[in-house]
């Protein structure tokens, strides 16, 4: 006896798409069937599709209990309509530039059902109907030709597993030649395509029908983990860890591919320079090119840059020294004019120190002493709210280091070697965010005698990128630096800065208020379980926090967490923060895409950098409008940027009343809300901690138990980082 489902066959013109979910295709649509009066109501997935289209389904009649009767497919396939009425409905849909429904009616009415033809083989005829001339024509066969091509490029896709959504970044990324290319090497597509995965790519491998054990599957899967290993701040892996790694990836759970299987793919990669090979301090380890590159070339231009003198004009230090002070009204302290001091004797400086020791003090009397002399100095940071920062404590302009490199996404970085930077010093601010790649891009692009001062708090999470660049240039002693440490006075009178070097000196902070009741900005409040905690932060978030401190909660409050996972993560606290403070009305216009539901009003965040939109990964904005008919967000930036995105652009935002602290390096918020967990045990960590702590500039919450405090202090990151470049610099010449 046969376990088969039955399945049933239907056939039918498109009428209407009810619902279409553009990430996996999923579409509910009302279609006309001959011999049935009124439209069947059809569910399933689908590549393509628009109204007027033919239709074939395979699946099951079923009863809906709140629908009714439905047909749900199990597989759909379109063509082009072959009746009138269906080719005008297909035409009129907007599918086609430069034809709506007053064109498709006169185009039918002229060509009948060899309308099809005549676009395609004969587009010269379309000038014989009304008010379609030699532009018009233009615009519709070269709309016409990319349709068909992403017709095809759909089906092709989906019939292999890609969601429709990826399907039209792919077709972005590649053109017409999609298919080609993906036949040719589909895991380029994990490299090439943001968004695609290699297990997405894997998936598609095995349906073209490469084995598991091909060499080119090899090799990706190897390039797959070196590349997935920079995510977490790696330059290379130790070759013996590369090969476990991969054995995993490329194998099944309980049976990895062996590392003597995947040695010959190894060794073709190097062969062919597509990995490198080092041995740097007994470590054998494995590069990809570009970072291999950056590391040596990076140290090279650092160690050249500190071994020679500065060249300013002829300055007085001593004099300079008590000039500024009359100049501003403030006193330096003993070591802010030690580091002035090392700024104007050395041509390279790192200034690194907590919040509260006066660096910002220290880099306006140092610019007022050079601007004084002509110097032309030259202000960047790696993110455009840490460079929207440095401009107004500076009072002068400060840029992104990618603006400051002129980077075009088509083109690559403007300024180079051939074309170096103008300027005199270059001052680089948030310098522990800056990952080894941007900043060999940099370095390449100063003149020949510039002077550079990377200003940063080493003790804050290192870059998100790969490499640790401030913490090896200072753990090198190959250049100067001046460590701050002194709390200046108005300083100390902030808890949150106290809490924060405590925190830092790997001790608990004083969590009990003043004795006197008074107002302060540091609060920790005691929870136990992540649901009481979880509470509790929205309660503080929508009520506390603006009733106490008259601050508005969607703007002034930000949650800063560990991790994206769990109940206390960014994804389940924006759910449950967006409800609290941007409920649904029957006036809220909203849309659900990749998983997450969007309003008008909504906090967001840009999670990569965009240059064709001109936004930039951790950007925080608000959803100021949408359109749902086709689906088009639009969103204004802190700075008044704005950006669209359409259906299959909206991964790139994610909802931003709760962000990861690491997404919020180099930014700062009027109040901040952290929550402190053991949910969270494995990121509990002392540089975790204090880096969400800094960020906080009139209000900090700390929300939780006092053991996951206690932890998070005591717990120093022991996770290391495979990156070469401090043995470059204690090693001239490697």
């Amino acid at each position: 006896m046969s376990n088969e489902i039955p399945s049933d066959t239907l056939t039918g013109t498109v009428e209407r798409i009810t619902f279409r979910n553009e990430e996996n295709g999923f579409a509910i649509l009302k279609v006309a069937v001959k011999g049935r009066s009124e439209p069947v109501t059809v569910k399933g997935n689908v590549a393509v599709v628009q109204p007027g289209e033919r239709l074939e389904a395979v699946g099951q009649w079923i009863n809906d209990t709140t629908y009714g009767r439905q047909f749900a497919a199990a597989g759909m396939t379109t063509t082009a309509p072959s009746s009138l009425e269906g080719i005008k409905r297909y035409l009129g849909s907007g599918l086609i530039d430069g034809i709506g429904p007053v064109y498709a009616d006169r185009l039918v009415e002229k060509f009948g059902e060899r309308v099809f033809d005549v676009i395609e083989h004969q587009s010269g005829k379309l000038q014989e109907v009304e008010g379609i001339g030699k532009k018009r024509r233009a615009e519709i066969k070269e709309s016409w030709e990319k349709q068909k091509a992403v017709r095809e490029i759909m089906v092709f896709l989906h019939a292999h597993g890609v969601s429709t959504a990826r399907a039209v970044r792919i077709y972005k990324r590649y053109g017409d030649a999609a298919i080609a290319r993906i036949r040719e090497n589909p895991f380029r597509l994990a490299e090439d395509v943001w968004g695609i995965g290699f297990k997405t790519a894997d998936e598609i491998a095995g349906r073209l029908g490469i084995a598991k054990e091909a060499i080119s599957r090899l090799r990706a899967g190897l390039q797959h983990v070196l590349l997935k290993a920079t995510d977490d701040g790696h330059c290379a892996l130790p070759v013996e860890t590369l090969l476990e790694e991969a054995g995993k990836v490329l194998g099944e759970a309980e049976a990895p591919i062996s590392a003597e299987r995947l040695q010959p793919a190894l060794d073709d990669l190097l062969a062919h320079a597509e990995l490198m090979r080092e041995m740097v301090d007994g470590d054998d380890l494995i590069f990809l090119p570009h970072l291999l590159t950056a590391e040596t070339q990076a140290a090279a231009r650092l160690l050249n840059m500190a071994g020679r003198p500065p060249d300013y004009p002829r300055i007085e230090i001593e004099k300079a020294l008590d000039w500024v002070e009359q100049k501003t009204g403030k006193q330096l302290a003993a070591g802010q004019k030690v580091a002035i001091r090392e700024a104007l004797r050395h041509r390279l400086l790192v200034i690194t120190g907590g919040p509260g020791v006066g660096k910002t003090t220290i880099l306006n009397s140092l610019l007022l002493i050079l601007e004084a002399k002509e110097v032309a100095f030259v202000l960047a940071a790696p993110t455009g709210r840490a460079a929207k920062r440095l401009s107004e404590s500076t009072g002068h302009e400060a840029k992104t280091l990618h603006r400051l490199l002129e980077y075009q996404p088509a083109k690559g970085w403007g300024r180079d070697a051939d074309r170096p930077l103008k300027g005199t010093l270059f001052v680089l601010d948030e310098a522990s965010m800056i990952d080894t790649p941007l900043l060999w891009h940099f370095l390449k692009a100063l003149p020949t005698g510039a002077h550079l001062i990377l200003v940063g708090d080493v003790d804050q999470l290192p870059s998100v990128g790969p490499g640790r660049v401030l913490a090896d240039v200072i753990a090198s002693k190959a250049v100067a630096v001046s460590r701050l440490t002194e709390i200046f006075r108005q300083a100390r009178t902030s808890r949150i800065i106290t809490a924060a070097h405590a925190i830092n000196a790997g001790m608990p902070p004083d969590v009990d208020p003043p004795a006197d009741g008074s107002l302060t900005d540091f609060f920790f409040i005691e929870r136990e379980t992540p649901e009481q905690i979880a509470s509790a932060l929205v309660h503080v978030i929508r009520d506390r926090i603006p009733e106490r401190f008259g601050m508005e909660a969607k703007r002034d409050v930000q949650v800063l967490t560990p991790m994206n996972r769990g109940l206390l993560g960014a994804t389940a606290l924006n759910v449950a923060l967006q409800e609290a403070l941007n409920q649904a009305t029957e006036f809220t216009l909203e849309a659900e895409s990749f998983g997450t539901l969007y309003r008008v009003g909504d906090k967001v965040i840009q999670t990569r950098n965009n240059y064709d939109k001109d936004v930039f990964n951790g950007d925080i904005g608000r959803i100021s409008g949408m359109e749902t008919g086709p689906l088009r967000v639009d969103v204004q930036f802190e700075d008044g940027r704005t950006a669209s995105y359409e259906a299959g652009e909206l991964d790139e935002l994610r909802l931003a009343y709760a962000i990861t602290i690491h997404k919020s390096q180099g930014s700062e918020f009027p109040a901040v809300v952290i929550p402190v967990s053991t949910q969270h045990y494995m990121m509990l960590q002392r540089n975790l901690l204090y880096t969400g702590l800094t960020r906080g500039k009139k209000l900090v919450v700390l929300i939780g138990t006092k053991e996951a405090l206690q932890i998070a202090v005591r717990r120093a990151d022991s996770r290391r980082r495979w990156t070469t470049l401090r043995a470059r610099l204690e090693q001239p010449g490697r």
